[in-house]
């Protein structure tokens, strides 16, 4: 037996990143996953890889801010597994742009995303998951994923800060919801810091940017001088994480934010 045998999981953003490297590690433990995505292509390529190692996953298109994407896709994962007992709601953007610089449109799409799409996701996946719930040992678990910027200031990203900060509330504030109705729902946050993805690279740009230079290398010196770990974090790093907050290991966990960071919010 591995730690999520019999369980289903829908992960979004889960074509790349954090994403990806969530759901194969969710299949690993043996979960059945549904991934959704807009990247069609690298969502696909991420199923082939947990099929040849005997998982079991399937690709659905997944616009995060559509209600007829997200209901499609619970659908997909109820018809297809069984039912639905974890969300992860992962599909997220980042705008390294301070208050001044942002326009309109570029704030809306970040919480068109951000935002929008988490309290889709939730909303949404809410009915298959309670259903399972009253058949399950421990219930069903959300996981939300924030940022370390959705706890702390971040001088780079004012407006994802906003956003991330609303994704951390909105987990505890559902967390007590769900357990006030007696849903057997757990809602829980995970706070990466900066992690070796396309996203991080974006902030490395960000960095870079904001110093008047194009030094790539700089900004990330720069950057590593804040962690006192030595490195910057890894997409299984924080997939280690979902799982176990998708798992019955953390069944005495709800409302939680962990942090993921190599020590940067510790100072």
């Amino acid at each position: 037996m591995t730690r999520l045998d019999g369980k289903v999981a829908l992960v979004s953003g889960a074509a790349r990143g954090i994403g990806a490297e969530a759901a194969r590690r969710l299949a690993k433990a043996g979960a059945a996953v549904v991934l959704g995505d807009v990247l069609d292509e690298g969502g696909k390529a991420v199923v082939r890889e947990i099929e040849a190692t005997g998982g079991k996953a399937f690709y659905s298109r997944l616009d995060v801010t559509s209600e007829a994407g997200w209901n499609q896709v619970v659908a997909t994962a109820v018809s297809r597994y069984g039912g639905l007992d974890v969300l992860v709601n992962n599909a997220g953007l980042f705008l390294g742009k301070t208050s001044e610089e942002s326009t309109l449109e570029e704030w809306r799409r970040l919480c068109d995303v951000n935002l929008t799409g988490v309290f889709l996701g939730t909303k949404l996946a809410l009915p298959a998951l309670k259903e399972r719930a009253k058949t399950s040992a421990t219930g069903g678990s959300i996981v939300n994923v924030s940022s370390t910027a959705g706890l702390v200031g971040s001088p780079l990203a004012p407006l994802y800060s906003l956003t991330k900060g609303g994704v951390t509330l909105f987990s505890k504030s559902t967390a007590l919801e769900f357990a006030r109705k007696k849903y057997r729902i757990r809602v829980n946050s995970i706070h990466p810091g900066v992690i070796e993805t396309d996203m991080g690279e974006e902030t490395f740009r960000t960095r870079a940017r904001y110093a008047g230079s194009n030094d790539m290398d700089a900004a990330r010196q720069q950057g590593l001088a804040t962690h006192p770990l030595g490195r910057f974090g890894t997409a299984g790093d924080i997939a280690n994480g979902i799982v176990f907050l998708a798992s019955d290991e953390s069944a005495f966990m709800t409302g939680s934010s962990m942090v993921m960071d190599g020590g940067v919010t510790a100072q």
